[in-house]
């Protein structure tokens, strides 16, 4: 039985655990580093502990601090939310190895579905489509030059244990390859302290299309829709939407059944996302697996009327999903706007600081999960996300107009935001009818 839980993670999503953990009748402990004192979540949680300086490597990335903190505060359970240790195999097995339940799934499957070439390599075997590409064991360049040849340029350059939009590179020609290849190498080793690298064929103009699902401990695999996260700069996701507006429903029937058989072939258990590039012709292809929760995770829960957190804990405690596919109902439509503190005029330069003033929109159908509180901080050590305001209506175009709604009630003063620009994604034609892909806010921001 789980009874304390420590939260492995700072801002919105520690607080957003925290308020399942209480309602669940769990107690939650908090950590924190030296400047994140103050900070929201842990003025929430019902205990916290500090576990180093700002540094992250020192503090939320040290797996001894973190497992010490546990340790100390007598938790039976550690939730990474995402991000930092969510997707470190190495850690879910310490935790497995101290007897410390860990949320999420057992350690070999973050470990085999977190590389993306073994990943890859596991959906062929379960029959799920992927984009032509090589993801052998030899990555030298000689080797990546000749594959690249015999797949045809562009491609796209990736690091095996790549995630969050870094270590990809779209390489157009042989002349490109070799910068290319030393620098996502570079890259890799610095963020994944892994430099391996793999090759897919580029995918023009495609859909980014992701299927939640959750599996539990007895072999039973349920999904709950797709999300469309084709709004993205960087690779990294700006708005996302559940359902998606741009598929079809018999691609809808094909990408959810492909996620939920790897799912099964797998023997995957916890809550997980499976994502899929689409391209002009609908056809899919699988991308890689999280096996965390998601940003995005709030659009499903407001189309669906599940709360994925408590599902998550109740799997990792050894219960059973406790409902059928057939029980899963989809309601309306629902967007999610991540308001980051930087600077779009100044190529989103981040922008720290005290936030002097603050009005969150409301009203029915409106949610915000946010960690941010007038005199709070935020600081230059970590992401510089404010909040997520999430919208739900009856239908998409309801939902449109209720987002657009809460960004003009949006208000935080001290700090740069990127409210204005999301209202402009939101108030395009593309976005209206529901064709953009995900090149469309480069050229939106070149244009």
């Amino acid at each position: 039985m789980i009874k304390r839980v420590l939260i492995a993670n700072r801002g919105e999503i520690a607080i957003r655990i925290i308020r399942a953990l209480r309602e669940m009748g769990l107690e939650s402990v908090a950590i924190f580093s030296e400047p994140d004192r103050d900070s929201l979540h842990v003025k929430l949680a019902d205990d916290a502990i500090c576990i180093g300086p700002a540094k992250a490597s020192d503090s939320y990335l040290s797996m001894s601090q973190v497992l010490s903190a546990c340790i100390l505060k007598r938790c039976d359970a550690i939730h990474p939310g995402f991000g930092f240790l969510s997707e470190n195999a190495k850690f879910a097995k310490i935790c497995e190895d101290c007897n410390v339940c860990f949320i999420g799934p057992k350690s070999e499957l973050i470990s085999h579905m977190g590389d993306k070439k073994a990943a890859r390599a596991t959906a062929i075997e379960a029959g799920v489509p992927v984009v032509p590409g090589y993801s052998g064991d030899d990555d030298s360049l000689e080797t990546m030059i000749k594959q690249a040849e015999r797949i045809g340029f562009p491609i796209m350059m990736k690091a095996a244990s790549g995630g969050g939009g870094r270590g990809i590179r779209i390489v157009n020609d042989i002349k490109e390859l070799e910068s290319m290849y030393y620098s996502v190498k570079k890259e890799a080793k610095s963020a994944f302290d892994d430099d391996r690298v793999y090759l897919e064929k580029y995918i023009k103009n495609p859909k980014h299309i992701e299927v939640q699902i959750l599996g539990d401990m007895y072999g039973n695999i349920v999904h709950l829709g797709e999300r469309e996260c084709s709004m993205q700069r960087k690779n990294q996701k700006l708005i996302e939407e559940a359902p998606s507006a741009s598929i079809s429903q018999e691609l809808r029937n094909k990408i959810t059944k492909s996620a939920t058989d790897l799912a099964e072939y797998t023997g995957y258990y916890s809550l997980g996302t499976v994502e899929f590039l689409v391209d002009s012709d609908e056809n899919y292809y699988f991308m890689e697996m999280n096996t965390r929760i998601q940003v995005e995770h709030p659009v499903t829960e407001m189309v669906t009327g599940r709360d994925l957190v408590k599902d998550q804990i109740r799997i990792a405690m050894g219960e059973e999903i406790g409902y059928t596919q057939d029980d899963v109902e989809f309601t309306g439509h629902s967007i999610e706007c991540r308001i980051n503190a930087e600077d779009p005029k100044k190529d989103f330069t981040p922008s720290p600081g005290t936030i002097e003033n603050l009005l969150l929109p409301g009203g029915k159908g409106v949610r915000i999960d946010s960690s941010a509180y007038v005199g709070g901080k935020i600081l230059p050590f970590y992401d510089s996300m404010i909040a997520k305001i999430i919208a739900h209506d009856v239908d998409r175009k309801g939902a449109i107009n209720k987002m657009k709604s809460a960004l003009f009630e949006l208000e935080v003063g001290g700090v740069k935001t990127t409210k204005d620009f999301q209202r402009e994604l939101i108030s395009q034609e593309s976005f209206a009818d529901a064709s953009y892909d995900t090149t469309f806010v480069e050229k939106f921001i070149e244009s």
